[in-house]
């Protein structure tokens, strides 16, 4: 260890790693705590807060759970750290390295699984949108990430346009009393390059036309495929992320054993 270079002095803390230990993990307290402070937000807008069984009545997949489930593992991850360091407290710098470390390991069977089981993967994907589709007008937040996924991927529902049929809003039933019957969201329409303000109507019954004509209107390719086709052309960005992620995880991990390796020489009077 580092500390061998001083052999004719008592053993300490390396001050290096432990004010690193602390600076990286100071950044993953702040980050938690803004996702906490904006999921808590996000849930006081819609009224979640005052009636906390909006929760349980919710059909589809609220995206506020993600920010509030990565605010609060990262939120308890860099106190720990940070308090472990500072602390010199070695079951905080374990507890801080094992989650790390699970969360590793977590992430490479899951990456080994979805290329494993790619056709189980791609239909439970398109299962969970189906099912996020129901619930369009139900959530804010959900409508919104649905929004940005179709807009970005230039896609519409899951495998093709008719998917918004499982919609109340937009299933065309003689029955269906909604003026978006037999339509789209706006997030479906082709962009208009001479339109300078979206016109969020653009899909209003374009699904009662004959459907040779709804490439004149609407994306016609749903967003399973087109995800599909995303990601070969921006592989090298992916493997870039997951391996920056990764990185960062290691050298989490080593300063914490470090720090513990200092901890227990000095306990034990080396």
């Amino acid at each position: 260890m580092h500390y061998y270079r001083y052999k004719n002095k008592n053993p300490e803390v390396s001050c290096c790693y432990k004010y690193l230990m602390f600076s990286y993990n100071i950044v993953f307290w702040f980050v938690g705590a803004a996702f906490l402070g904006i999921g808590f937000w996000a849930w006081s807008e819609k009224g979640v807060l005052s009636d906390l069984s909006q929760v349980t009545r919710q059909n589809g997949f609220d995206p506020v759970w993600v920010v509030l489930v990565v605010g609060t593992v990262t939120f308890v991850l860099g106190f720990a750290g940070c308090v472990g360091a500072l602390r010199e407290n070695i079951c905080m710098l374990k507890f801080f390295c094992g989650v790390i470390g699970v969360i590793f390991f977590l992430e490479l069977t899951a990456g080994v699984l979805a290329f494993v089981f790619q056709d189980t993967l791609r239909e439970w994907i398109s299962d969970f949108f189906l099912t996020n589709v129901k619930g369009y007008r139900d959530d804010i937040d959900l409508q919104n990430l649905i929004d940005s996924l179709q807009r970005t991927n230039q896609c519409c529902g899951a495998q093709n346009p008719n998917d918004w049929n499982t919609n109340n809003y937009f299933n065309c039933t003689d029955d269906n009393p909604s003026r978006e019957r037999c339509g789209v969201p706006f997030s479906c329409c082709l962009a208009d390059p001479a339109q300078t303000v979206m016109n969020t109507q653009c899909g209003y019954d374009v699904r009662a036309r004959p459907e040779r004509e709804w490439n004149t209107v609407i994306h016609v390719k749903g967003c399973i495929p087109a995800l599909e086709g995303w990601l070969p052309r921006n592989l090298y960005i992916v493997a870039g992320v997951f391996i920056i992620i990764s990185l960062l995880q290691m050298l989490g991990i080593f300063l914490a054993r470090t720090l513990i390796g200092d901890i227990e020489m000095v306990n034990c009077g080396f």
